[in-house]
């Protein structure tokens, strides 16, 4: 008797839990009735990690009130779902979109500064049991690259942007240490010419970051090796130019003395 009591309880208890999963995740919202409610109560989903809640409240609004403003509000709250989900690629197709149709409207720099943002959220994993960054595919830090300079060319009044520069200072150090990972391996093989090629790489694509003094003068030595006077001693001089006032510029400026 006992033994049925509990296997008809266990049987109660899954099916009212069963129940509640399929309202929460496949039933419909309570709506409200204007278009702002709605649109506070998907942002309340949205940040409680309700994606699918969050999708219909902000969908319903987009359908239910299409000449009001709260509708191309919904469309940017649709487009953060996605980013919040990870669903990088959908999130960013969402935000050019916004942008296509919306050009003039005052969020449009949340759109394109977003859009830019997910590739720095889809960058190469740091995970410790993975190889470093540096050695994988840098199509993603590229991308960022790219539109964060986008960005910062077409909205240089934006409040986003001091997280553009610091976005794209990153990119642009990431992309350098992959060019200099490359050119270590060129050099343990001793293909000076391709080291030299991929240094400078690194100079004009990525000036500025905290690897040119490292960079310069490992491009001096390649051109030493190559026999190529002329340019070792051009890429001295850019010590001076570069790097002036270092210690950096004082060494070069005592190479080209001797």
């Amino acid at each position: 008797m006992r033994s049925a009591v509990a296997f008809l309880t266990t049987v109660l208890l899954l099916t009212s839990g069963c129940a509640a999963l399929s309202g929460s995740q496949g039933g419909e919202p309570d709506y409200a009735l204007t278009a702002e409610e709605n649109l506070v109560l998907g942002s309340q989903a949205l940040e409680n990690k309700d994606f699918l809640k969050a999708q219909k409240y902000f969908e319903y609004v987009r359908a239910k009130f299409p000449y009001q403003e709260a509708a191309r509000e919904a469309e940017l709250k649709l487009a953060d779902v996605d980013f919040a989900r990870e669903a990088f690629p959908e999130a960013r197709d969402q935000y050019q979109s916004f942008i296509k149709l919306h050009p003039t409207h005052p969020k449009v720099d949340y759109a394109a500064y977003r859009s830019a943002l997910t590739h720095v959220e889809d960058y190469p994993s740091e995970f410790f049991a993975l190889p470093p960054s540096e050695e994988k595919d840098q199509v993603e830090i590229r991308s960022a690259l790219s539109t964060m300079e986008e960005f910062l060319r077409e909205y240089p009044e934006s409040q986003y942007v001091p997280e553009a520069k610091q976005h794209a200072a990153d990119a642009r150090r990431r992309l350098a240490e992959h060019e200099l990972y490359v050119a270590r391996f060129y050099q343990k093989r001793g293909r000076w010419k391709a080291v030299a090629q991929r240094l400078e790489a690194v100079l004009s694509k990525y000036p500025g970051t905290s690897y040119e003094e490292e960079v310069l003068f490992d491009l001096h030595d390649a051109y030493v090796k190559l026999n190529d006077q002329k340019r070792a001693q051009d890429t001295l001089r850019q010590v001076l130019r570069r790097l002036p006032g270092t210690p950096a510029a004082e060494k070069a400026q005592r190479m080209l003395g001797t």
